[in-house]
């Protein structure tokens, strides 16, 4: 682990916060007024999940830990577990249903996934910003029912509900977005 001042940080690395390792998921170097400089950090605490924002002086010194990542795709679920298999070497990698909670409503066969590592444990599973997923069931819209952006619940192949405009049928392929688990249009 080495160490680095805030000023020198960069979205996507991992740094030791409170003792917890948090990824950076933006920064902005700020100078309001005639105050002094400093830098504003988005992080996400990878034991918690939760993100906060933090500010730190220009040359505060922060504790940057290696992080790796590593292209997975999601190959199949083995009774509680998941399993990746990374697509060069066939290596599988089981992670129990605690490390991919936030992310299993947008796992489909052979999604590809970003593993980070620290210290060679898995940290957390990453997706892309957006999935297509087939939706598997959805109310017929109402003839008529036309008013500005009417939308119904669809059921999508992973069991998440979404909102989906009326004109959306079963069977049709939709674009979700994996931040906010909203539709975004057709696939």
């Amino acid at each position: 682990m080495s160490n680095a001042n805030a000023n020198d940080v960069h979205k996507g690395q991992a740094i030791k916060f409170n003792g917890a390792v948090c990824v950076i998921l933006e920064t902005q170097h700020r100078t309001p007024g005639n105050l002094r400089a400093f830098v504003q950090l988005t992080i996400r605490n990878l034991k918690t999940g939760k993100s906060s924002v933090e500010r730190f002086g220009s040359s505060d010194k922060l504790e940057i830990v290696p992080i790796t990542r590593t292209k997975y795709e999601f190959s199949y679920k083995d009774g509680e577990d998941y399993v990746f298999i990374e697509p060069n070497t066939f290596d599988n990698l089981t992670l129990s249903p605690d490390k991919v909670a936030k992310i299993k409503d947008y796992l489909t066969e052979n999604q590809a996934v970003e593993v980070l590592f620290t210290d060679e444990v898995v940290a957390e599973v990453e997706l892309p910003s957006t999935v297509t997923l087939k939706i598997a069931e959805s109310a017929d819209g109402v003839r008529g029912d036309s008013a500005n952006n009417v939308m119904k619940i669809a059921i999508l192949e992973t069991g998440l509900q979404v909102q989906v405009p009326l004109f959306i049928k079963e069977g049709e392929l939709v674009k979700i977005s994996t931040e906010d688990g909203k539709y975004l249009s057709r696939a």
